[in-house]
């Protein structure tokens, strides 16, 4: 079953943010400031990707969807940083309305639409655990019964670490978050149009069955300057990683923290 996985990367949709801007242009100029990208590069390059590239199952597509007015240095950097990567498709948009260029670029991706598939949404300062896509398709495996009657179900593996990355290392909690972007996938029937963007991540339960897994954690959500999400605000207290956990992470998630504080720690 093909597995599809969508990165927005400073994208300037129209919607789809809830910071707000007036324009698409101050959209833009939020978007490449320069030390929102350079904080975003350094998640995405100790974060976001290092989880991806050491999946167990490494047969996944990931898009990641960037606006085309994004700056020469700015694109490079990124083809650099996914250039080992096989299952990555970098796409570069114009500005257009957030939901409908997301479905279209999902169902674009789908090599055989007469057949299910299995998508997930990928943010790109979190992490998933180096299994999720197999335990993904694992989960789909043991639903048949459940995925036969419904053109849709979600997966949500909703177990994980609230964190914070910086020049001192990392800080984290554990805890259970329901229906947060990371570890959340979800099976489409064949020959059916609707994406994992079709919906609001935190209401995907209103509109389909959703199973729940919740016995190990599965995700690195992490909160930092320019999180979009209002409900990143508060939440538990994060403690610095112990030694025990620095090694968790870097088994679970391929987070190095070492890693971390010199990306951070550099200029």
């Amino acid at each position: 079953m093909q597995v599809i996985g969508l990165c927005r990367f400073s994208y300037p949709a129209i919607g789809g943010f809830q910071v707000e801007h007036e324009t698409i242009e101050q959209r833009i100029a939020y978007l490449y400031d320069a030390e929102r990208m350079e904080e975003r590069f350094r998640l995405l390059e100790t974060i976001a990707l290092p989880c991806l590239r050491e999946q167990t199952d490494q047969d996944f597509t990931l898009i990641v969807v960037t606006g085309g007015s994004l700056p020469r240095g700015h694109r490079d950097r990124l083809h650099d940083l996914t250039a080992d990567m096989p299952q990555v498709q970098i796409r570069a948009e114009p500005p257009r309305r957030h939901r409908e260029v997301m479905k279209e670029i999902l169902n674009s991706a789908r090599r055989y639409p007469d057949q299910p598939c299995l998508q997930f949404r990928h943010d790109d300062d979190d992490a998933v655990s180096v299994d999720f896509v197999e335990r993904l398709r694992a989960a789909a495996g043991d639903c048949q019964g459940l995925l036969s009657k419904n053109r849709s179900v979600a997966f949500d593996f909703n177990r994980g670490y609230l964190a914070e990355a910086g020049a001192e290392g990392i800080c984290a909690a554990e805890g259970v978050f329901p229906y947060v972007v990371p570890a959340l996938g979800m099976h489409v029937r064949g020959g059916c149009p609707l994406t994992i963007m079709n919906f609001a991540h935190h209401k995907i339960n209103r509109f389909m069955p959703t199973v729940t897994v919740t016995d190990a954690p599965m995700f690195v959500r992490t909160r930092n300057r320019f999180n979009d999400s209002r409900d990143m605000a508060g939440g538990p207290a994060l403690e610095p990683l112990t030694p025990e956990l620095a090694g968790a992470f870097e088994a679970r998630f391929a987070i190095r923290e070492d890693r971390v504080k010199d990306v951070f720690g550099s200029g």
